[in-house]
């Protein structure tokens, strides 16, 4: 890890006692207090504290099984499911990087949004039971946008995958293979 990095992010290490330890602040932190940072929107860096291994990605993975387990999850087995099926697949690539720009964009509309509320009250942002309020009424429409958004982006996807199978096709057919005879239609 360059030492320019490590001046801009905090450290925590984590020991094999599965302790966590701030760097920053000199004290022992919880997977609590990572939580805090991420909502604070704070960069970090967890490594183990004997091999130096990055352990971020981990670190995050059990916030987020913590909140799912604990009140309203934000998946459903479903999404989990079909999210696994993924991993080892040619487009797991393409689905993390489909994820990640739709929560981009999610967050993008929800800072929008964010932005355009100032002015309604004293210029002060929504407190979370204002957007409670506020979700109560416009969720419909909320909604509506939403699902147009997710519209046009799983015919984007759609899109791609068919030119993905289209180029494939045309790349596999100088090949001398013997042709695949068409599958059995069910009746």
């Amino acid at each position: 890890m360059s030492s320019a990095k490590l001046n801009s992010e905090r450290l925590i290490k984590k020991y094999p006692n599965r302790r966590l330890y701030d760097t920053q602040t000199s004290s022992y932190i919880t997977l609590s207090d990572v939580k805090q940072l991420v909502l604070d929107s704070r960069e970090f860096t967890v490594v183990d504290a004997k091999t130096d291994e990055d352990l971020t990605r981990s670190i995050l993975l059990q916030i987020i099984l913590e909140e799912e387990s604990n009140g309203a999850p934000m998946f459903s087995s479903i999404a989990l499911s079909q999210i696994i099926r993924y991993y080892g697949h040619a487009m797991q690539g393409m689905m993390g990087s489909y994820l990640e720009k739709n929560v981009q964009a999610f967050t993008d509309i929800q800072h929008k949004l964010t932005e355009n509320s100032k002015g309604l009250y004293d210029g002060k942002p929504f407190s979370p039971e204002m957007w409670s309020q506020f979700l109560n009424v416009q969720g419909p429409m909320m909604q509506g946008m939403m699902n147009n958004y997710i519209d046009q982006s799983k015919n984007l996807f759609v899109q791609m995958q068919e030119q993905m199978q289209n180029q494939t096709k045309t790349i596999f057919s100088a090949f001398p293979f013997a042709p695949v005879p068409p599958a059995d239609k069910p009746k």
